[in-house]
């Protein structure tokens, strides 16, 4: 559906609304890059979004890709407009997951088409900041195409941050003398990770054109430089990112190697058991064969003698496997 449309004259929002078969003229009514129009929709269907298609010339193919969604972040050029795609990330402490959406832009020549699939990273806020800056306004699309991008890489520090106090809590579970087993923890915390890499890795490349004004003609020279500052945004959760996969996989090896020092452990208590339990075993086996010539058996003491060795030798086997660490 269609969320807003409104159109952007000298920095500022025309009063009104305005219907989509009007779009494109007001957007390019006036001239220069200060006039604009900016159309936002949510997880449109193929039937409204071809009226916009329509109206503002897209490409079939970016169109295809805005519909369905599931894309890998990327930045295309058709013909005279760009495209670009954006994971938006949003952390749930309370089931450690991470929900990916998507946002996919199309500028152009007085225009910009923002489609948003997903909850994380509503782009409410993002208008209503991006009207209080009439200066950057003035600088076209451009100036809206950076509100987003910086909007969805500012919104990966809490999902990191989150990612990291988990991570933290798995280094002192693992190492703890809990006898629990974080494996299947760690492993779900991978993919979390894995889902955060998707989307930030492949953004790094499409930031550096925009930083680098490989396209002059659709974003402003002035907005070149905060686009370098998203970069450095973008490049440092790329960097945190593959540092928690490193620390995962450095987590998982401690855990295989804390469950084999456990293992081991249980199978020296066990057999320090058995050793114990086989001295009373033996003798009274030897007991039970029914000797009649043996002496203590006609000996007054004889049977208290016998229980007397039987616990004597299994004290002396428990305080030696005590002493190193059997038991």
């Amino acid at each position: 559906m269609i969320v807003d449309c409104a159109v952007y004259e000298d920095g500022k929002r025309r009063e009104g609304r305005l219907k989509l078969h009007e779009a494109y003229e007001a957007g390019r009514n006036g001239g220069g890059t200060s006039n604009f129009v900016w159309i936002g929709l949510k997880e449109p269907s193929p039937e409204e979004f071809d009226s916009v298609a329509r109206e503002f010339k897209l490409h079939e193919l970016a169109v295809e890709d805005a519909i369905k969604a599931h894309q890998r972040p990327k930045i295309e050029l058709y013909d005279d407009t760009l495209f670009l795609v954006l994971k938006t990330a949003k952390y749930h402490d309370d089931s450690e997951t991470v929900e990916i959406g998507e946002i996919l832009l199309f500028v152009g020549d007085g225009f910009i088409v923002t489609v948003r699939h997903g909850s994380a990273s509503d782009l409410h806020d993002v208008r209503l900041r991006t009207e209080e800056r009439q200066d950057l306004l003035r600088c076209g699309p451009g100036a809206v195409l950076h509100a987003i991008v910086d909007k969805v890489v500012d919104d990966y520090e809490p999902v990191l941050a989150g990612i990291e106090d988990d991570i933290e809590e798995l280094e002192e579970e693992v190492f703890s003398a809990s006898r629990r087993n974080p494996t299947e923890r760690i492993y779900k915390l991978k993919r979390e990770v894995l889902e955060m890499h998707r989307a930030t890795a492949p953004l790094v490349e499409p930031l550096d054109k925009l930083a680098k004004a490989h396209f002059g003609d659709l974003v402003h020279r002035d907005i070149h430089e905060y686009f370098r500052d998203v970069y450095d945004h973008v490049l440092r959760a790329n960097e945190t990112t593959d540092g928690f996969r490193e620390m995962l996989n450095g987590i998982l090896d401690a855990n295989a190697a804390q469950v084999g020092v456990r293992q081991n452990d249980d199978m020296r208590k066990i057999s320090a058991w058995v050793a114990i339990a086989a001295v009373p075993t033996a003798i009274a086996g030897i007991y039970g064969m029914n000797f009649e010539h043996m002496p203590e058996l006609h000996w007054r003491f004889g049977y208290p003698a016998a229980i007397a060795a039987m616990a004597l030798i299994c004290f002396l086997l428990w305080r030696q496997f005590k002493r190193v660490g059997w038991l």
